[in-house]
């Protein structure tokens, strides 16, 4: 009685039947979710989720009391003397904080979008073996087999892009929700940072 093969093993053997894109396919899929990964864990570091608009404020007021990666970045930009000095500290802020994201956010999306083509391409070779054994085939089970190999070539390729680029597409949209709102957070941080600067800056008024 022959052993039933494990679901890793056909797992296996029907990688093994895409052909040598099916390497490229895991090697983009890797770099995908990789550097999904990693931009996801990046921008959940900055801890600006827990800062509220009262904790803000407080920092701003007096930095020293700031804390984390958010505290750090408050007593950076409030040693700025006037509103242009500061706004030339949150541009490098901006250049050391958002830049690196956007360029892997823009990485990542290239290769979501390759993964398809990819698929495409491993689904023309598999056609192109599929009419080479129907041309030279002399018929039989060897030709038979031989069709039903460019076959499943084609289709498998296919399959595994388009299941690369579905799940990839959507982790993407989440992350550039992710920017989005952490942008946000540091447009609104300026805001509130040129407030207080500009609120010093005031020549007090005599009583």
């Amino acid at each position: 009685m022959e052993a039933t093969p494990s679901i890793w093993q056909q797992a296996v053997a029907i990688w093994a039947s895409g052909g040598w894109a099916m390497i490229a396919l895991a090697l983009d899929a890797f770099i995908i979710f990789y550097m999904g990964s990693a931009i996801f864990w990046c921008i959940r570091a900055k801890g600006y989720l827990y800062v509220t608009e009262g904790k803000m404020k407080t920092w701003v007021k007096d930095p020293a009391k700031g804390r984390g990666p958010v505290g750090k970045m408050i007593r950076f930009v409030m040693g700025a003397t006037n509103l242009t000095e500061i706004a030339i500290r949150f541009d490098e802020l901006n250049q050391t904080e958002i830049a690196p994201i956007n360029r892997d956010l823009k990485v990542m999306q290239a290769c979501v979008g390759i993964a398809p083509l990819l698929g495409l391409l491993g689904t023309v070779t598999g056609m192109l073996a599929t009419f080479a054994a129907l041309a030279t085939g002399s018929g039989g089970d060897k030709t038979m087999g031989m069709v039903a190999s460019g076959i499943s070539e084609a289709l498998i390729t296919t399959e595994t892009g388009l299941l690369i680029a579905l799940p990839g597409l959507i982790f993407q949209y989440k992350l550039a929700r992710e920017h989005a709102q952490y942008k946000a957070f540091l447009a609104h941080l300026q805001t509130v940072c040129s407030q207080r600067i500009y609120k010093e800056n005031q020549p007090a008024k005599a009583a």
